[in-house]
């Protein structure tokens, strides 16, 4: 194995753990174009080293635990709810809502907070929206911290939602066709995207409750993970579900499948960490392994014991260590 990567096995012995909690200093909502204004929220040391938090989904939202992989006496950071999630207004909206009008906010925000470079921090679908900012705004990054690598590729789509993942939870993959009729089963993105667009709020709750458990089956080594409450829990899995779903039948809105990789050596000059789980199911190992050669200057850690969800012990070690050493990087 390269120097760059590790895939040593840890037992909870000498593995680090979250930092202490914190509540923001700072909080407000910006407005960035039509109708959208979306929430942010600043904690730690306001003048520790910045750094942004992008969440996963597209549709998920910020949390508290969010704010624990850095340690706050050293860091200032920023977290922040995109277009229609959380709690940016107006829920659930897909009006202007793509990849490349979240990178627009971002930049509008580390504007607004006049930062002039930040560490880009960022999992799943947040890991795919920091390399597309990274690769757009190479000049404002100061390092990137990734896990879960998703490059938004017709092939990790079809695995997901159409044929891979369903045969190693074929219990959960019931329950996820459920709502679909037979004679719509050949293009599942399709059909739950007419779903959780239709008029009717119960149709689309249906769709959403059933979309959002799929993810929630099959995210972590250790079962099943209950997404912790976001204020009023219907909106919450209509907004998941509905953006989500929004940006995987546009295929995140890239210009052609691939195109991450193909634009990568325009950030392999900035300081990188991966980090991934061995037995990630929701984005499998082969597109951070990918990332890795595409990018072998990153350092690049595989967690054995652990899966997709950020917060299984491996993969806070992982995350916790890398936060530390982008302390001390260009």
């Amino acid at each position: 194995m390269d120097r760059n990567a590790s895939a040593a096995v840890m037992g909870s012995i000498g593995r680090r753990g979250l930092f202490r909690e914190v509540e923001p200093f700072s909080f407000g909502w910006l407005p960035v174009g039509g109708p959208h204004e979306i929430y942010y929220e600043e904690c730690g040391n306001p003048r520790g080293k910045p750094c942004v938090v992008l969440h996963g989904g597209p549709g998920g939202a910020v949390n508290p635990t969010m704010r624990r992989f850095f340690d706050p006496t050293k860091w200032r950071m920023t977290l922040f709810d995109q277009r229609g999630c959380g709690r940016s207004r107006p829920n659930a909206s897909l009006d202007d809502n793509t990849t490349w009008s979240l990178i627009e906010d971002i930049e509008r925000l580390r504007e607004h907070l006049g930062v002039e470079k930040w560490t880009v921090f960022g999992g799943s679908w947040g890991s795919t929206l920091a390399l597309a900012y990274a690769i757009k705004h190479p000049e404002r990054v100061s390092g990137l911290v990734l896990r879960g690598i998703f490059l938004l590729t017709e092939r990790e789509l079809r695995w997901f939602y159409q044929e891979g993942a369903s045969m190693l939870f074929p219990d959960a993959w019931e329950r996820f066709l459920a709502p679909i009729p037979e004679d719509e089963r050949g293009d599942l993105m399709s059909a739950y995207h007419r779903r959780l667009t239709a008029q009717d709020r119960r149709v689309q709750l249906e769709a959403a409750a059933a979309w959002s458990q799929w993810e929630g089956d099959t995210i972590s080594l250790r079962g099943p993970e209950a997404r912790p409450p976001k204020f009023n829990e219907e909106d919450f899995a209509i907004a998941f579900a509905r953006i989500e779903c929004h940006f995987f039948t546009n295929k995140g809105f890239f210009d052609h499948d691939g195109w991450i990789l193909k634009n990568i050596d325009k950030i392999r000059h900035i300081p990188g960490w991966i980090v991934q789980g061995r037995f990630d199911v929701v984005t499998p190992l082969d597109s951070a392994w990918k990332l890795h050669k595409a990018w072998p200057e990153a350092r690049f850690d595989i967690v054995w014991d652990a899966g997709h969800a950020s917060t299984e012990p491996g993969v806070i070690d992982g995350l916790v260590r890398a936060t530390e050493a982008a302390l001390v990087s260009s």
